[in-house]
């Protein structure tokens, strides 16, 4: 009765706007009011245990990442590489939009930093050039989606440490749904753009001059995601190190090489770092209390039974989490449903044998899709606010990008070769 309380109060103050992590701690303390036996010091130890695991220490690094890189020169840098990989194509900014996404994704590690970021630097500009609004602020939001999937995605890392698998397979797995979420925007781009007349941003080809040209001021973000990965693949330091030497390479080349970074820009950085951190830390808090609650009541057993007695087909049952996910996605922030929702699903997970490196990529590609969709989907509502487009018109022109992710789910859930290959070399 107490968990079913506590269940009520959240969802109904999801409802009603209430900070996620206000919403679950109001429904802890439902869950301790009603339910007499349990001490509500043990919700305290809960909250502020789960915030001690070393492994979150790459969180803040990694969103300083992001942050830095809006004052270095390195985005503006890698759009002109991007423009001459794709300019040529139709639809040539849209998909150089796409692609500068992609290649973010690797060093940003946020969607909502990355889709802030792009809506004020490409909309504007594919606006000029005759593309829909609507269209352009929906394409910029839908790459966003390739960010927490691309590593170092906080995503990638929160799942590893709530599943206890390991974040450096957890990024190489992430690598080929990230490129296939690419290959699948981009053609959506071009099928749109040859039905509208959307014409290429260049009227040839890439040469090996541009590209050399263009490749030498992208080739510092190219090496930093080298070095994230590389460096964590082969054991030269462990995601944590990796944030940190990522940061102090960012500065070095925003300072030292490129020259437009300046120190107030750092000040700024770590100010904004610091307030975003404080929100994901205080969601990952809460959310584990509520996980080790619904862990506690023996949810995770019901569930478990509820889902062998539905079917003993673990395809079957990863369709079932695709559409409850798909749903909860347009109500509950990613991160937290990654929180409560793994440690109520996994002993499912590992009696069906399905690899948890696969499982955690269909429900963070799941979860991000959700972002895209109403009535509580965040991506959509920074591209909205800062584009000033009606939610209306981005739900028109977003739905031929939500197929084409549906798709990649799809292959991505039928097809673990696409999410295991890389991890088991």
């Amino acid at each position: 009765m107490s968990v079913a309380a506590a269940c009520i109060v959240l969802i109904f103050c999801f409802f009603i706007n209430v900070p996620v992590f206000t919403s679950v701690l109001v429904a802890l303390l439902t869950y301790f009011f009603m339910a007499g036996d349990v001490s509500p010091l043990i919700a305290v130890q809960r909250i502020i245990g789960s915030g001690e695991n070393v492994t979150l220490l790459a969180i803040p690094f990694f969103i300083l990442l992001g942050n830095l890189l809006n004052y270095t020169g390195i985005t503006r840098r890698m759009l002109k590489f991007t423009e001459v990989l794709s300019g040529h194509y139709p639809g040539g900014l849209a998909q150089s939009n796409v692609l500068l996404s992609t290649m973010m994704g690797g060093i940003s590690a946020s969607n909502l930093a990355d889709c802030a970021m792009l809506c004020k630097m490409l909309v504007p500009e594919m606006t000029k050039l005759g593309y829909n609004r609507g269209f352009s602020a929906a394409i910029t939001a839908a790459g966003s989606l390739i960010t927490p999937i691309i590593p170092p995605g906080i995503a990638l890392i929160i799942y590893a440490f709530v599943a206890d698998v390991s974040v450096g397979k957890m990024f190489m797995a992430a690598i080929i749904p990230g490129l296939m979420c690419c290959v699948a925007l981009m053609t959506t781009v071009y099928l749109i753009a040859k039905k509208r007349g959307y014409k290429p941003a260049r009227t040839r080809g890439p040469t090996f001059a541009e590209l050399w040209e263009t490749g030498k001021g992208a080739i510092s973000a190219l090496l930093l995601i080298l070095v994230i990965i590389g460096g964590i693949r082969l054991g030269i330091f462990t995601p944590t190190e990796a944030g940190a030497v990522a940061v102090i390479y960012v500065i070095v080349v925003g300072t030292l090489f490129y020259r437009e970074m300046k120190l107030k820009d750092i000040l700024a950085s770590v100010l904004e770092t610091a307030r975003s951190t404080a929100g994901v830390m205080l969601i990952i808090m809460t959310c584990s209390a509520l996980a080790w609650v619904l862990t506690n009541e023996q949810i995770a057993q019901d569930v478990a039974e509820t889902m062998t007695n539905i079917s003993d087909n673990p395809y079957v049952f990863l369709m079932i989490v695709n559409l409850v996910l798909l749903v909860l996605g347009m109500f509950i922030e990613g991160n937290a449903a990654i929180i409560v929702l793994v440690p109520l699903l996994m002993p499912t997970v590992k009696l069906m044998d399905i690899d948890p490196i696969h499982f955690g990529l269909v429900m963070i590609l799941n979860l991000a899709i959700g972002c895209l969709t109403p009535p509580m989907g965040t991506v959509m509502f920074v591209a909205t606010s800062i584009t000033g487009v009606k939610i209306s018109e981005f739900i028109r022109e977003v739905w031929p990008m939500f197929i084409a992710l549906l798709v990649v789910l799809l292959l991505i859930t039928f097809f673990p070769i696409f999410t295991t290959f890389l991890p088991s070399l």
